[in-house]
């Protein structure tokens, strides 16, 4: 079997997923366990997307959607790192631009012909529309589950529980580095 067979439906569904995240992440409050949550979906899938399409080759040869897939996997590891450091603002910035190079590579692999979403939209309009409607429903109810009032309280009380433990073992460090002053003679 052809490895285009199971890259490009990989590459298509995860991109897509990430098309429809992005925003619900971008436009909802910050720095909540939910956002934690749905930008690590959004980050795992993005690198789904990245990888599958460096191995995506039409004509065997390398083109520009090759290099947004290099670039785009350089500012989402870029915007992880960012955040991982404290950064918000280059976070933003590279998380962002990570989705819209996605929108665009796809807006374009939409609309040539002879791609392969194009190419099913035509040739088996149905299928085309049966998967479309598939991935906006699984997306949907994985942001409906994750944004529930249960699981937001869920995992922000898992979010709570991890701070305490890592603000414990950071004075248990430090109470251990600090060294215990001898007393004077005779005390």
């Amino acid at each position: 079997m052809d490895p285009q067979h199971i890259l490009i439906p990989i590459h298509a569904v995860a991109a897509s997923f990430v098309i429809l995240v992005g925003p619900v992440n971008f436009l909802r409050r910050r720095k909540d366990a939910a956002h934690r949550l749905l930008g690590r979906t959004f980050a795992v899938m993005m690198y789904f997307v990245c990888v599958s399409g460096l191995f995506i080759y039409a004509d065997g040869a390398f083109t520009v959607f090759h290099a947004l897939a290099i670039i785009t996997l350089i500012t989402t590891t870029l915007g992880i790192r960012a955040i991982l450091r404290g950064n918000v603002r280059a976070h933003v910035a590279n998380m962002i631009g990570s989705w819209t190079g996605t929108v665009v590579a796809g807006t374009f692999a939409a609309t040539f012909p002879g791609r392969a979403i194009p190419s099913l939209a035509i040739g088996d309009p149905a299928l085309f529309w049966t998967i479309v409607a598939a991935v906006v429903a699984a997306t949907t109810l994985w942001v409906a589950a994750v944004l529930s009032p249960p699981a937001r309280r869920a995992l922000d009380a898992r979010a709570r529980e991890r701070a305490a433990l890592k603000r414990a073992a950071s004075r248990a460090a430090n109470a251990d580095s600090v060294p215990e002053v001898a007393g004077a003679p005779g005390q």
